[in-house]
């Protein structure tokens, strides 16, 4: 029997980052940065109104209040969205909207608030200096600048800030293709009946989930029989569209287990018994010219989460090039809001439910309850050391992927 920490080492030593590729900035959500970007356009590409008001020469105003206020003409009226190169004049004003390009020689903007509002003159009610209320050329951007570090993640902020320095495509890390199998002559398809001695084929709905939750983009098949040419067909066609697979079922110790069978065979994939609870029967190798990473997980459904959240999830990160600094990733610190006991010399994997910073049971334990599964939004991570959890003691929870922030 080997460890946790043994098992994943394994498996973060063998997988590889994919190989990057150029993609369109829309596209790229959700992906890693391969290399630098820099800037192809300032930002703001034009000096411009931070306010709606009027644009002036600040020494106009310079003694401008409520009580003796400044009255210029109104000259001109400036949008958003104009592209007519305007001058202003000593001693005269344009109401300007924000966002529009501020007229030369203008170097403030007296906001409409501190006027009358006047269209063919304005009385204006306060002093302004340069610079106030305006948005300079390169303020928040120069051009050729480094705006985005390789290694950065994607998302709507960063797509933005691409956007608008003038980057439509840019070289990523693409989300990893993961094919979701599950194996068992007793599955039956979500939305069947199942029959006497059949169960839904919710596993493979999971883990599709599961991918998907982690940033990858998931491929199921669906049930497999429990044939070994059958399993060994499916596996080699799904190679060609496959950066990894996941099976579900077929790694334990019994007569039919065909994942373990076939594999085996191959003899570039490893099975273990891993001192851990749930999730015990553990398998992982590669498959093809292309070393295609597999993860052989059990077929009981909390296993098989519990075995995609400490394993699988940490590989396809490190292979979308982010890697987890540690093991095991993201832990949050709680403190036990009951007793429980654990079992000797594995690490449990608790399913609780976080409140505040207090952990709770999430109902029963057992590897097939999907009930306190779906209840639970954290796994409270138990050392093999440990026998029994007293009400108040520290915990280091796994949040589960898809929950509230997750």
């Amino acid at each position: 029997m080997i460890s946790v920490e043994q098992h994943l080492t394994r498996i973060l030593e063998t997988v590889k980052v994919i190989r990057p590729f150029e993609q369109g900035v829309l596209d790229a959500q959700g992906c890693v940065l391969a290399e630098d970007v820099t800037a192809r356009g300032s930002l703001p590409g034009f000096t411009n109104s931070a306010m709606d008001g009027y644009a002036v020469h600040a020494a106009d105003v310079v003694g401008a209040s409520a009580e003796h206020p400044v009255v210029l003409p109104v000259v001109n009226d400036i949008a958003a969205g104009n592209t007519n190169a305007l001058s202003l004049a000593q001693g005269q004003t344009m109401r300007i909207m924000t966002g529009a390009p501020m007229p030369r020689g203008a170097d403030a903007v007296v906001v409409v608030e501190n006027t009358d509002g006047g269209v063919v003159k304005v009385a204006i009610r306060a002093a302004s200096v340069v610079g106030q209320h305006v948005r300079e050329v390169g303020e928040d951007v120069e051009e050729g600048v480094v705006v985005l570090r390789r290694g950065t993640l994607l998302g709507p902020g960063q797509i933005a800030l691409l956007a608008a320095s003038g980057v439509s495509r840019v070289r990523v890390v693409p989300r990893p293709r993961v094919v979701v199998i599950s194996t068992g002559d007793e599955l039956v398809e979500v939305g069947q009946k199942p029959g006497f001695g059949q169960i839904v084929d919710s596993n493979s709905v999971m883990l599709t989930a599961a991918v998907t939750s982690v940033g990858a983009t998931p491929y199921r098949v669906g049930g497999v029989a429990d044939d070994a040419r059958t399993l060994m067909d499916t596996l080699e066609g799904q190679l060609v569209r496959a950066d990894a697979i996941i099976t579900t079922g077929g790694v334990s110790m019994g007569a039919f287990d065909t994942v373990k069978e076939v594999l085996s065979r191959v003899g570039t994939v490893q099975f273990d018994k891993v001192a851990m609870r749930p999730g015990m029967p553990q398998g992982f190798g590669v498959l093809g010219d292309d070393e295609v990473p597999v993860f052989t997980l059990p077929g009981n459904p909390v296993s098989a989460l519990v075995s995609f959240h400490v394993f699988v999830a940490p590989a396809l990160r490190a292979m979308a090039g982010r890697p987890e600094p540690s093991f095991p990733p993201g832990y949050v610190p709680a403190v036990a809001a009951e007793s429980f006991r654990s079992v000797p010399g594995k690490m449990e994997f608790v399913r609780v439910i976080l409140d505040d910073d207090r952990a709770r049971l999430a109902g029963g334990q057992g590897s097939h309850m999907l009930g306190a599964l779906a209840a639970a939004d954290a796994l409270a991570v138990i050392p093999p050391d440990v026998v029994e959890v007293d009400e108040g003691d520290s915990l280091e929870c796994l949040p589960l992927l898809g929950r509230d922030g997750q």
